[in-house]
């Protein structure tokens, strides 16, 4: 199956893709036919609604026609006048129903969507999410998404319907007589122009606006996130200057997409100001001259006033299905990212040993490596101490034995197997990554650790808090049903991870990789929990890269980094006796 072009993202892969034309047109289909039953019934109900919102004008213009007549009867005209009420409650009351029938489909397809969406973006790899930063994706997953409901709730209805009537309008007055129609179309062609005009800008200015919000609200985000580290720092007035640069590019773009409506809008009024004058100026010359009766130009006049309201309704909405399409490709962009280059299935893993090999790594390739052919060889059961100073490459390390990224050159593998192309079901069942980083899901304490382990039950639930020494979980007020988030019990930083740590011991894996898992917890806390884990984790590979030297003293063995370079491996003692960067770290550490 060929997919359709997706407009990808930057080679540094600073945002996420945006799905090409063909694409959305695709997806627009599918979130039609897919409920065909709720289509065929909206597109019934407003077609119905549509046909009765004509008759008022007709039969007005038969009531003239009698009157004119010369012998008006008073039973024809209350006739005339009572169907013209049943026809205006009947295209009221059809009216109200498709518009029920609408939004009861748009929720379908919404709730579709949005699951779709979410199913996609858990499938994303870590470190695009990362290198997209979250501002793009929470745009896309609230903004965007909520622009595509609105038009499946109202923009689309009301534009199906608005050119429905448009259509049985322009057919009725052609009807009425083919001059006042060719009047009426010679006096909308304005708007013919000025709707083209403002299509072929459209899409890419919404497009625009939509990346100029994602990158507002990345920086807005990242400043706030990191407050305090930019006042530690003194960067206020350079974080200040990155937010007015991205609320100013996100003001022109609105700017300039207010400008094209700007321009649509006034030829909607103008256009139809024309029309309405031609109809009346063509319908007097032909009445006059005997070639229409005034009924049917009395008909044509109102059928001429009454367009006015489907085409604004039309190209009013018209607005908002192209914020729609474009936030329809942002969504699907996603979508296309997280199914391009499948995992094959091949041969699993023949064991748990872990090599590294001649790994050479760039987060950006014009800004050179940061590890530089490293080789380490991990054995199954080993606990493994990486150690270091800031920015030796340790963590960048770590998420390449986690699989989070793949090594520019040599290779990362898992019993023989390149890590990185593990799926991500075998990836997680085999080597789980523990930074320091963590989230606390809004919901019960027994909702965050079912995460690691759905099936478990709260005797292992309760095992994996004590393996961390989270005692505090029986001071909670319901226990392990105890609300945490907002509106519930706010767990501060310690007990967030050691909660972070609990899953680790529910999920299971033979390889762990602690990256500062325990940095938030005070050193006591830390070390207690360290052990207790390792009781826990007796039998399966740790690797933890630590600043805590304690960490390095129980570890089998400990690899120095430096300069993205492993300059040092063996065993503590080893390393102390042989007087080299780790005994001078290990001195300092003990203030010798």
């Amino acid at each position: 199956m060929t997919t359709a072009p997706v407009t990808p993202a930057p080679e540094d892969g600073s945002r996420l893709p945006v799905a090409g034309r063909a694409e959305v047109r695709r997806a627009n289909r599918e979130l039609v036919t897919t409920d065909r039953r709720g289509t065929v019934l909206v597109l019934l109900t407003h077609s119905l609604a549509a046909a009765a919102g004509l008759a008022a004008p007709w039969l007005i213009g038969r009531i003239v026609n009698h009157v004119e007549g010369g012998h008006p009867s008073a039973s024809t005209v209350d006739t005339l006048a009572l169907a013209i009420v049943g026809f205006a409650v009947a295209h009221v009351l059809l009216t109200r129903l498709a518009h029920y029938l609408a939004h009861r489909f748009a929720e379908r397809s919404l709730a579709r969507l949005r699951e779709e969406f979410v199913d996609r973006t858990l499938t994303l790899p870590t470190s695009v999410v990362e290198r997209a930063g979250t501002g793009d994706l929470m745009a896309r997953t609230t903004g965007d998404i909520a622009i595509v409901g609105n038009a499946l709730r109202d923009a689309a209805p009301n534009v199906f319907v608005g050119t429905l009537q448009t259509v049985f309008i322009l057919g009725a007055v052609f009807v009425i007589h083919p001059l006042l129609g060719l009047s009426m179309l010679a006096g909308l062609g304005g708007m013919w122009f000025a709707t083209r005009w403002y299509l072929r800008r459209a899409r890419d200015g919404y497009l625009a606006e939509g990346a100029a919000n994602s990158e507002m609200s990345e920086t807005l985000a990242a400043t706030a996130d990191g407050a305090r580290t930019v006042e530690a720092f003194g960067l206020q007035r350079r974080r200040v200057d990155a937010g007015d640069r991205t609320v100013a590019e996100a003001y022109r773009t609105r700017v300039y997409t207010l400008f094209l409506r700007c321009v649509l809008f006034p030829q909607i009024e103008i256009s139809h100001v024309v029309a309405t004058g031609s109809v009346l100026v063509v319908g007097g010359l032909l009445y006059t001259g005997g070639h229409a009766s005034l009924g049917a130009v009395v008909s044509a006049a109102l059928y001429t006033m009454q367009v006015l309201d489907p085409l604004t309704r039309v190209l009013m909405w018209l607005e908002n299905l192209q914020r729609s399409s474009a936030s329809m490709a942002r969504i699907k962009g996603v979508g296309a990212l997280s199914t391009a280059g499948p995992v094959e299935p091949g041969d699993p893993p023949r064991d748990d040993r872990i090599e590294v090999t001649g790994v050479r790594y760039a987060y950006q390739v014009e800004h050179g490596d940061v590890l530089h052919g490293v080789d380490l060889d991990v054995r199954p059961g080993e606990r493994l101490a990486i150690v270091g100073p800031s920015g030796a490459g340790k963590s960048t390390l770590g998420r390449l034995l986690a699989g989070v990224d793949a090594p520019r050159a040599g290779a990362v593998t898992v019993g023989g197997v390149p890590v990185a192309g593990l799926a991500p079901d075998e990836l997680r069942r085999r080597i789980v990554l523990v930074t320091q980083e963590h989230h606390v899901f809004i919901g019960t304490m027994r909702d965050n650790l079912a995460i690691a382990a759905p099936a478990a039950a709260d005797a292992d639930l309760f095992a994996a808090l004590a393996a961390v020494e989270a005692d505090w979980v029986h001071t909670l007020p319901a226990g392990l049903d105890t609300e945490l988030g907002p509106g519930g019990v706010a767990l501060d930083a310690a007990q967030a991870q050691q909660l972070a740590l609990a899953r680790v011991v529910l999920a299971d894996p033979h390889t762990v990789i602690l990256d500062e898992a325990t940095a938030l917890l005070d050193p006591a806390t830390a070390r207690h929990a360290e052990r207790a884990m390792g009781a826990v984790l007796a039998g399966r590979t740790v690797i933890a890269i630590a600043h805590r030297l304690h960490t390095a003293h129980y570890a089998d063995r400990v690899a120095v980094m430096a300069d993205g370079r492993i300059t040092e491996l063996g065993s503590h003692d080893e390393l102390v006796e042989a007087g080299g960067a780790y005994a001078h770290l290990w001195q300092t550490w003990h203030g010798a």
